[in-house]
């Protein structure tokens, strides 16, 4: 399946997953508020076998036949986490 991935330039590590390039009129309005800004990233090819590094590729395909679109979360960090310099 063909899907286009754009960042949002609101919150860092906010991604979306679409069916069609550029064309957001399916989605719903407070979603694409709450992105701001988008950013395209890549185009991809996503397939059950293919790998992602931070989503299950099935959940993905599944929202995106399901809604049209996928939306990725930023990762979550524990507070107590050491940061890496």
């Amino acid at each position: 399946m063909q899907c286009f991935v754009y960042k949002s330039l609101k919150k860092e590590e906010l991604y979306l997953y679409t069916l069609k390039k550029d064309d957001f009129s399916e989605l719903p309005e407070a979603l694409l508020k709450g992105f701001g800004e988008l950013a395209f990233v890549m185009e991809l090819e996503l397939t059950p076998e293919r790998k992602l590094a931070r989503e299950d590729n099935k959940k993905v395909l599944a929202s995106l036949v399901e809604k049209g679109f996928f939306v990725q979360m930023p990762a979550v960090i524990h507070p107590t986490a050491k940061k890496l310099h």
